[in-house]
């Protein structure tokens, strides 16, 4: 008698978030936590995960969105997310923010948009305030700051958890994310400033992570990695963490411009970038690490 082989599934997003909760985001019971949410895919994902894990986990949650003043479809959007939420068992709250165009207007509409999240959280008492940044996100990250220079600190972004901010789909990808609006039917927004080349985001996005993928697949888990290893020695010995000088960043630039194996760039203190067998790599001292 024969029987079938085991097939091997990845965990579903549900599984992800709630063991990123539990084993990095250290969450307590009766933790009180604000969602952001903007009527967007991953924030609708997030949404429906946490008011499903919020029993089990202990959690209050409400929702918070915010709209810029810059789409003309933001308070249609953020009215099928609260109208989602409440069918949750979700309160949700929102925001109406003038954010004027101009230069650097991602930046100023993001800070303006954490600001009206904290303010809410203080209002309601809530201990955290959760995003559905996702490691595809994280990855564009780490890209975007070693192109401006950033040494290791700035390339440590986006963790898990962070003072009062929690990311439960750090770990988890965009596919995940998109498989479960689909299994359960969510409806979700699309902004149309995500296709906006103005914008370096949508430039690494559609342009520098694709043809980085096409050399490495692996490039998102390499890049969260290097995320991970660079707060791992900001929280540690700062003699040893690696710096990154205008000529390294210029090689970088290159390197990623056009990824081929055996490319280095040197780093102070004897570490060293490299791009090996796919894999974007920190060695020192001849070890990787």
């Amino acid at each position: 008698m024969t029987h079938a082989a085991a097939i091997s599934h990845p965990p579903s997003l549900m599984t992800v978030a709630e063991r990123t909760l539990r084993e990095e985001c250290q969450l307590s019971q009766s933790s009180n936590v604000l969602l952001a949410v903007s009527g967007g895919s991953d924030s609708m994902a997030m949404l429906h995960v946490m008011a499903s894990l919020a029993a089990r986990l202990g959690m209050i949650l409400s929702a918070h969105g915010v709209d810029h003043g810059l789409r003309a479809a933001a308070p249609m959007e953020l009215d099928v997310a609260q109208s989602f939420a409440e069918s949750l068992g979700v309160s949700f709250s929102r925001a109406k923010l003038e954010v004027s165009p101009g230069s650097n207007l991602q930046a100023r509409a993001r800070a303006a948009r954490y600001q009206s999240l904290r303010s809410r959280a203080s209002e309601l008492g809530a201990n955290f305030i959760a995003t559905a940044h996702h490691a595809e996100d994280r990855a564009e990250t780490v890209l975007m700051r070693l192109l401006r220079g950033a040494g290791p600190q700035g390339i440590g972004v986006l963790p898990p958890r962070s003072h009062d901010l929690l990311r439960p789909f750090i770990r988890a990808r965009k596919a995940d994310i998109m498989g479960h609006l689909i299994r359960h039917q969510i409806q979700y927004s699309e902004d149309p400033s995500n296709a906006d080349t103005h914008y370096l985001r949508t430039r690494v996005r559609h342009g520098l992570m694709k043809e980085l993928a096409a050399e490495s697949p692996g490039i998102i888990e390499h890049l969260n990695s290097l995320a991970d290893r660079m707060l791992e020695f900001s929280a540690g010995d700062h003699a040893r963490m690696p710096g990154l000088g205008r000529a390294q960043v210029e090689e970088l630039q290159r390197l990623l411009s056009s990824p081929r194996d055996g490319r280095e760039i040197a780093l102070s203190g004897g570490w060293v970038l490299k791009l090996e067998r796919r894999k974007i790599m920190c060695r020192s001292n001849g070890s990787v690490s």
